[in-house]
Order: C-alpha cells, then structure tokens, then sequence
C-alpha cells in the first residue's frame, strides 16, 4: 500500500498548449491518503482516464510530479510502482483456465504453489466463479471474463494500489451490485489503496469512501458521499450528483435573504456582498409542494411516478426566463391542483457566486 501524492501534476496532449483549454487535465495538487477507496466520477472526456494512466504510469504528465510514498516515481513505469489495473474491457488469457487467469499474476512472482491455490481459491469465491475454475476462458461470456479481469487485480495482496478504469461496463445490472459489494467488502478487508473510475454516481457513492468529482479536466471536488450530495462545491456537482440534480435558481442575495422575482426567501445564513452571477441551489428532496400564495409560483408540467416517490417536474417563470424545478413528493402525498407554488427548506439552501459554493458570515 502507499500513499500518492499529485503534485502541481497537469496534462496536455498538445505539443505546445497556450491556455488552459489546451490541457485534458488542469493544474492538480492532491493526497490519496495510504489505504483509502476513492472513485474518480465525472462525465466522458473529463479527465478521469488521463489522470488514473498518469498514476499507474502508462502516461507521462506535461507538468509535475507523482510520488508514491514520498518517491517520486513520475516516470516509472507500472510494473516498478508495484500496482494492479483493471481495465473497462477484459483483459484475459483465452487460451487458459480461469484458474490459470487468476493465477498467472502470482506465478510470475514465483510464489509458493499452495499459497497461490488458496489465494486462487479465495477469489474464485469472491467474483463467483468457483465452479468454472477449470473451463477456458474462451468459451465465456463477456461479463464472465470482466470477473476473470477484476479477479487478476485483486488476486495479489502486496500492491501499493489497485485502479479501475469503469470495469463494470459489460457487467448486467444485478452483477454489478454484488461486485461493488464485493469490492467494498475487500478494501475494508485488505486496505488496499483503491481509486475506481466511473461515469456512474451510484458505482462512485456506494463504493468510495471519498469521491473525485471532475468536469472539463478540473477536480471541482473531494468530499465524501454526504459532502457531495448535502454541500456540492460548485453547481456542476450538485447537477451531476442526484436523481434529479439539485436546482439551481438565479437570484439576488441580500442578507440573509434570497430573492427571486417577487419574493423572498430566508437563507440559512447571512452572506456579505457576493460579486458575479450569484444563485441559490437546493435538492429536489428539500422543497415541498404548497397552496400557500406566499412560497414561489410554479407551473407543473407532469408528474413522474417511480414508485416509492414522485418526480414532480415543473418551472417558475421570471423576468421572461422559464426555470425549470424538480420537487420530489414522497408516497402517499397528494397532489392537488391548488398546490401551485413550492417553500423551501431554508437548512438546506446553498448560495453559490460564479458556480462556486459561498459561506455565510453567521447563522440567519
């Protein structure tokens, strides 16, 4: 295990870039600390695969330095940084067993024979495939041979880090639960220093204990899944995590005061004089549909039944904009056709200036 540093770490494939735009993965400094399970989320092309083969040192950062340990390994490659990679697409040997699969990390470093058919054993158990232990791995589905792929990186117990690069692509759904459940279990099992790679948030949260949120080649935030969901740094988080997404509303600051068209809106804090384009954002979870004429008019549009709560999707119109507001109702709520307007839970408003998140100078 180790822990890696990223330090002023930065990456373009330009051969001369000149401004920001030019570089796939922005200026970073940052501590994986020795142990921890991380997950890389964000959207395709946003860095997270850059940044992932600059650690396992299949690419050479423009700028910067990875250090593992305090060793700086910057231009070291994979195998001398000591760590196992699973990839989006398996990578197996067809020609052998997937006890031959699994096994082959572990010959390669002359380890005892009974050691590797325990450890064998043990995984086997683990990705559910002990009874195929004996087939080729060409006769499997591709889903069998990602488990085949997953169980390689997990197979050896003395690496600095295990990565994985979105593995569970071609896995069905159901499979992929009980691998996050498996992989969970294993980190807290072994403590391996694990970053996993996702586009999915639900993979990112149930898996990670800190979650890396990147948009456009920046990390735009580092925080648990509670930080994420609860105090999104910036609003592309509180967009991107959620089911919907958290609402962000253009509106005037004042105070302790947020205020949109004609109304006004009780912030949980007071905020001094913002600069830019300022907005409140609030979840879905945390508004409440009303009759009451004094909350904030909105028009709704439809209604989406999912079962255990409803996705009410509607918009308030202001100074000729349409804004759309998610509102999640839960089961047994009735809706009626006087609830046109919505309150807010004023504890969970967040006040955001040029996207960024902004603090109070005291409790409202």
């Amino acid at each position: 295990m180790a822990k890696i540093t990223l330090a002023n770490l930065a990456h373009s494939y330009s051969e001369n870039p000149t401004s920001p735009n030019d570089f796939a993965l922005k200026t970073l400094n940052h501590v994986w600390e020795d142990g921890a399970a991380y997950a890389l989320l964000g959207p395709s092309g946003c860095g997270k695969s850059t940044l992932l083969n600059i650690i396992s040192g299949l690419l050479s950062p423009s700028q910067g330095k990875v250090l593992f340990d305090e060793e700086d390994v910057t231009h070291a490659n994979t195998s001398t940084r000591n760590i196992a990679q699973v990839f989006q697409f398996p990578v197996v040997y067809d020609t052998m067993t997937v006890k031959e699969n699994l096994a082959f990390p572990l010959k390669n470093r002359k380890l005892s024979a009974s050691y590797i058919d325990s450890r064998v054993t043990d995984v086997a158990n683990m990705i559910g495939m002990q009874d195929v232990l004996n087939k080729k791995a060409s006769g499997l589905t591709a889903d069998a041979k990602q488990k085949i792929s997953l169980g390689r990186g997990i197979v050896r117990e003395d690496v600095n880090a295990i990565l994985f690069d979105e593995p569970l692509t071609v896995i069905d759904p159901q499979m992929k639960w009980e691998l996050r459940t498996q992989l969970k279990a294993l980190h807290q099992q072994l403590g391996h220093t694990m970053i996993y790679v996702t586009h999915d948030q639900t993979e990112a949260l149930t898996f990670a204990d800190k979650v890396v949120v990147m948009s456009e080649g920046e990390v735009v935030q580092i925080g648990t899944p509670t930080e994420l969901f609860e105090r999104p740094a910036h609003t592309f988080v509180g967009y991107f995590i959620g089911s919907p997404g958290m609402n962000v509303l253009p509106a005037q600051i004042i105070g302790n005061k947020a205020i949109i068209s004609d109304r006004d809106i009780q912030l949980p804090a007071t905020y001094p004089k913002l600069q830019g384009k300022t907005e409140i954002g609030i979840r879905p979870e945390y508004i409440e549909l009303s009759d009451d004429p004094t909350g904030l008019a909105i028009t709704i549009h439809r209604v989406e039944d999912v079962g255990h709560y409803k996705i009410v999707r509607a918009s308030h119109d202001t100074q000729g904009q349409s804004i759309d507001i998610d509102v999640i109702v839960k089961e047994g709520i009735k809706i009626t056709d006087e609830m046109n307007f919505v309150v807010f839970d004023k504890s969970k408003i967040n006040v955001y200036a040029d996207k960024w998140i902004q603090d109070g100078d005291d409790q409202a």
